[in-house]
């Protein structure tokens, strides 16, 4: 297997990256190439320790920026995105990985790659920490804008990546909504509702956050604006909470006591709310594996990243998201 890593990705690019492919390199045994300006990725790797020796790099003289515009992406033809998916396409790599810009990777990819056969939309999908484990969460950004059978389709691709990437058998199904009853919520979400109880999926109905975080739907569906204001407002409130907590149980030689007797179950809450545990996020619905992480992902960050990659080919993700999609149009 081979992962190909945008090395011009992040914001503190190519640190991250690098030191993410040494590490990755070492412990998943796989090859990476890393792709990006030679000659600086060269100077940096040889400052790294660790075996090097399933890492390659391929040139790429041009980098997207957080605020390139698509004619400013079109601009620059030899862009780092561009040419790592073409590694892709052409069976040099199984899987993409970028921290970059979301809607350039977007772009690319639908360029590159284009859809799956039959999928309205691609969209964003993402890993929320629940109560017991994850949810998967789509759209989280990349369509602002959708219509009703966008959702169904990420329903269904939903579906599927609960079940090769969690291991659930017959995810749970929930739409997004500001209220349990049905006929609650905009015109998108009451325009769905019967769209999805219409399919044999295993759809439970409306959900709102407290039923998303108390765990009791395994994939929820929305538009990629509501989406992405939820994603980030539950990091905002994550990164709240660790903070606070920090802030008082240093604050006196009693509290830090008992922090110190509280130390594992502590680590094990930053552990389930730190988003640098999952990485990267896949468009589903294009027609190969390209995940796409924060742009403020560290080396950390950036394993969990390829991680997930290497787990998303382990597990044919992409040819039965494929053969779910050819599925829903002969139904």
């Amino acid at each position: 297997m081979t992962i190909i890593l945008d090395a011009m990705g992040s914001d503190d690019r190519p640190i991250p990256e690098v030191k993410a492919a040494v590490t990755a390199s070492n412990a998943l045994k796989e090859e990476i190439i890393l792709v990006g300006d030679e000659e600086q990725l060269k100077t940096l790797l040889q400052d790294i320790p660790g075996d090097k020796s399933r890492i390659e790099i391929v040139h790429a003289p041009e980098a997207l920026d957080m605020s390139d515009h698509i004619v400013d992406a079109r601009a620059k033809k030899q862009n780092t995105m561009r040419i790592g998916m073409e590694l892709v396409k052409e069976g040099r790599g199984d899987a993409f990985v970028t921290a970059g810009n979301t809607g350039m990777a977007m772009y690319f990819a639908k360029k590159v790659f284009g859809d799956i056969k039959g999928v309205n939309r691609p969209c964003l999908s993402g890993l929320f920490p629940v109560r017991n484990g994850h949810a998967v969460v789509l759209d989280i950004g990349a369509n602002a804008e959708c219509r009703p059978e966008f959702l169904v389709h990420f329903a269904i691709m939903g579906k599927i990546y609960a079940q090769r990437m969690l291991g659930i058998d017959n995810p749970r199904i929930g739409l997004l909504s500001n209220g349990e009853e049905e006929g609650k919520g905009n015109n998108l979400v009451r325009e769905t509702y019967p769209l999805l109880e219409a399919t044999d999926l295993n759809f439970i109905g409306n959900v709102e956050g407290k039923e998303l975080f108390g765990g009791q739907a395994d994939v929820v569906v929305t538009d990629g604006f509501t989406g992405n204001v939820l994603l980030k407002s539950t990091e905002a409130v994550a990164k709240l909470i660790i903070d606070i907590l920090k802030e008082e149980l240093m604050s006196s030689f009693r509290t830090k006591m008992g922090a110190l007797l509280a130390k594992p179950a502590f680590g094990k809450i930053k552990q389930m709310l730190d988003p640098s545990e999952i990485g990267a996020a896949p468009l589903l619905g294009i027609d190969g594996l390209v995940f796409v992480g924060h742009g403020r992902s560290d080396a950390k960050a950036m394993v969990s990243a390829v991680r997930g990659a290497k787990h998303a080919v382990d597990n044919n993700l992409l040819s039965e998201l494929r053969k779910a999609i050819a599925e829903s149009i002969q139904e």
